[in-house]
């Protein structure tokens, strides 16, 4: 693709307007990834039923498919920095419907845990590169682009339950089978949007080189980096105990079925989804600091709450838990990037790597801990977490560093 020769050297090309046909491209292919991974914590109790499992097996099969996607995301996004792969999406699709073909007919542990570390896989490749691409099409809405990739991961997330209750519930382990099609039809729709990327990518180069001369003084980055990282082991430890086991919480506690119980995970995961958008929006107009700050924080009167009412209250407080807490998450992720905007690859492979090595480790702890102790005393005791919140208040407000260079309409192109 031919560059304008009219443009002054000192000015890289950079799309002020969103690609939206990309971003929702990438919106879709992430609900279908992540329905696809939410089938695996929204069947334990099937396979806690039909293999005899404890807590701490439950939470290892967690353990081993989210750390490794915690271990290789970071490395695929820092190997795709120098060595851009337009169709490592296909792959990641491909991968993880081998996953769940294998999660169909598994008939020992070993095997479940395999399948596990499949789905990681494929997650692993899946994201760094997906998150790229929705920062090539966000033009100057980075938290908004970020909201809409992140909405449709929130959503998959949510349908993943929603699907296990309607079809793995009624029909069987194997009925995970028919979940491949949906797979494909996501690697089908993944090869479009890795044609743009390749296509446009020469422009991207020239749009972060212009970023990287405004970037955050180097002696802030790395203490920003870790108040980031201590924040996102605030959000996943809690986020996990919800995902993971509130089915459980609302069983043990309530007496429901495993079915309603279900029902009642999908209405959290529809909450997060929403306030994933919330928070993007929020973060392009106010500034991510303030949007991190407030959407940890503020879900502690909440969460503390939470193990201390009945089940209508508790199923109403997990609305504005989920709406507040997931907000946070588009604004983390901008916020990086924008801390080293050369390195959108490595920081998107590494908060990603972080948010599944956080939520296996989690998992795998709090099992642990349900078992010693009860899945009740658990939520009592992560109702605190959002507390490290607080945190937030020692990061640099770094919005709006310099004036942006001319729009270039090439990077405009639809799919």
């Amino acid at each position: 693709m031919q560059s304008n020769p009219s443009r002054a050297a000192d000015e890289p090309a950079v799309s002020h307007e969103a690609v939206y046909s990309v971003l929702f491209a990438l919106c879709a292919g992430h609900l279908i990834n992540d329905t696809l991974q939410a089938l695996l914590p929204s069947i334990y109790p099937i396979l806690k039923d039909s293999f005899g499992l404890t807590y701490t097996q439950i939470g290892l099969i967690t353990l081993s498919f989210q750390l490794t996607a915690s271990v290789l995301q970071p490395l695929v996004g820092w190997f795709t920095d120098g060595r851009p792969q337009p169709f490592s999406l296909v792959a990641g699709m491909v991968i993880t419907l081998l996953g769940l073909a294998a999660l169909s007919q598994a008939a020992s542990y070993p095997v479940i845990v395999g399948s596990a570390i499949l789905i990681g896989l494929g997650s692993a490749i899946f994201h760094p590169e997906a998150s790229r691409v929705a920062h090539m099409a966000a033009g100057e809405r980075h938290g908004f682009a970020q909201a809409v990739f992140q909405f449709g991961g929130n959503i998959g997330s949510s349908l993943g339950p929603l699907l296990s209750a309607l079809i793995v519930g009624r029909h069987g382990q194997g009925s995970i089978l028919w979940f491949t099609v949906l797979a494909l039809v996501g690697a089908v729709l993944m090869r479009k949007v890795g044609t743009w990327y390749g296509h446009n990518y020469s422009q991207y180069r020239r749009r972060t080189a212009a970023r990287a001369a405004t970037a955050v003084p180097g002696r802030k980055v790395g203490l920003s980096l870790a108040i980031l990282i201590v924040l996102m082991f605030s959000k996943y430890f809690y986020l996990v105990s919800l995902t993971n086991y509130y089915t459980f919480y609302l069983i043990n506690r309530f007496g429901l079925s495993i079915q309603r119980a279900q029902y009642l995970l999908f209405v959290f995961m529809a909450a997060v989804a929403a306030g994933t958008i919330l928070g993007g929006q929020l973060g392009d107009r106010f500034g991510r600091k303030y949007v991190i700050w407030a959407s940890i924080l503020g879900v502690a009167p909440f969460s503390i709450l939470l193990p201390h009412v009945g089940l209508v209250a508790t199923v109403v407080l997990t609305v504005p838990i989920g709406l507040i807490l997931a907000s946070a998450y588009p604004a983390i992720l901008v916020y990086a990037q924008e801390l080293l905007p050369g390195k959108v690859g490595t920081i998107s492979g590494l908060f990603f790597g972080l948010a599944f090595g956080c939520g296996g480790i989690a998992s795998a702890s709090l099992g642990k801990l349900a078992d010693l102790t009860s899945i009740g005393f658990v939520f009592q005791v992560c109702g605190y977490l959002p507390l490290i919140g607080l945190v937030a208040w020692f990061l640099p407000d770094i919005r709006s560093r310099g004036r942006p260079p001319e729009p270039d309409p090439e990077l405009a192109v639809e799919l």
